[in-house]
């Protein structure tokens, strides 16, 4: 059997539906996986023994080059000549739901005896109009996956990829997970900067908002009283000033130079610890099995899984997973105290 997935973003989301993967190929080794992602995101799929075939598109860039959408289509189109048994959906959006479309199988019509799409969607999965954000999307679709929205976001990614194969993939087996993000030839530079002396702490100081983002002089106030070797990753100029400002304050802080995703997967797979915000980078952690706190301000804890080495931090605010509010600051408002004392603890495991 031969699936597509179609999960084209983000960082983190990709990283929670990978989970999935190993147990799929567990329980039918011969099933043939391909993955259709934006191109900047490939990178974190890579080296994955699970996937056969990453194909990539480029929709982001279609927002400031409205020209280059014939080019993406034929790209797209190109890749329903690989005669897909199943197309999964996994992102439930209208660009993704379209995406698979484009890539679902093709079949002879035996009324008319001519070749074309099949009807329905019936060759196409995703979640079901209550389920999604974009309710549009689910008209695309044959087989219909019913979660709610507000559900753990690792659990509903595992739905979504294994339901409609027949596959039932537990919270046990998930909690029980091997590693399953890969690197290879990754940037030397990063050795130069892990201690021997103390531990290597990696910090996550960005995110997509601001109100996202815990405060960076509470991230030196952390480096301080743990006095380990903490490393900063940027991922935008705006960033890279802010880690800057950081290294100022605190010895122990060092501004990693910048990474593409093989090299932070090389770098967070080394680290004794990863501290940062709700964003993809952080969940990379997760992903690598490492110890990690993730902190979070506007949106949910429910978008990760809380094990014996993956922490959480939240604020004191109520989060409408429906309706996130980009103005709730209330990150701002977590005593540092209460991330230095989880650290200390992850740092004695």
């Amino acid at each position: 059997m031969k699936i597509a997935i179609v999960k084209l973003s983000a960082l983190g989301d990709i990283v929670h539906a990978m989970v999935a993967l190993q147990f799929i190929k567990a329980h039918s080794p011969e099933i043939r996986i391909d993955w259709i992602v934006e191109e900047r995101f490939a990178e974190v799929l890579k080296h994955n023994p699970d996937i056969d075939n990453i194909l990539t598109v480029n929709l982001k860039a279609l927002k400031t080059n409205k020209a280059g959408i014939f080019a993406q289509l034929k790209k797209i189109r190109s890749y329903a000549s690989n005669n897909y048994d199943l197309v999964i959906d996994a992102q439930g959006l209208i660009k993704s739901a379209i995406t698979a479309k484009l890539i679902s199988p093709w079949k002879v019509l035996p009324s008319v005896g001519a070749t074309g799409r099949s009807p329905c969607g019936a060759h196409i999965a995703g979640f079901d109009a209550d389920s999604i954000r974009e309710k549009a999307a689910s008209w695309f679709y044959g087989i219909k996956v019913a979660c709610a929205y507000d559900a753990n976001t690792i659990d509903r990614n595992a739905l979504i990829l294994s339901s409609p194969l027949g596959i039932d993939i537990t919270k046990e087996q998930i909690l029980n997970k091997k590693p399953f993000l890969f690197f290879n030839n990754e940037d030397p530079q990063i050795y130069d900067f892990l201690s021997k002396d103390r531990l290597n702490i990696v910090l996550v100081i960005g995110s997509t908002w601001d109100s996202r983002n815990y405060p960076a002089a509470k991230f030196v106030k952390i480096a301080e009283a743990l006095q380990q070797n903490c490393l900063v990753v940027w991922g935008s100029e705006q960033e890279k000033a802010t880690a800057e400002w950081m290294a100022t304050q605190s010895d122990l802080i060092k501004v990693m130079p910048k990474l593409d995703l093989n090299s932070l997967k090389a770098l967070i797979a080394k680290a004794d610890l990863l501290i940062g915000n709700d964003t993809g980078p952080t969940h990379v952690a997760w992903g690598l099995n490492r110890p990690s706190i993730t902190i979070f301000g506007p949106t949910p804890v429910s978008r990760v899984y809380q094990t014996d080495i993956n922490k959480v931090v939240k604020s004191a605010s109520i989060v409408n997973p429906y309706k996130l509010d980009k103005q709730d600051y209330s990150i701002k408002d977590i005593d540092e105290q209460e991330i230095i004392k989880q650290a200390k603890f992850l740092l004695t495991l």
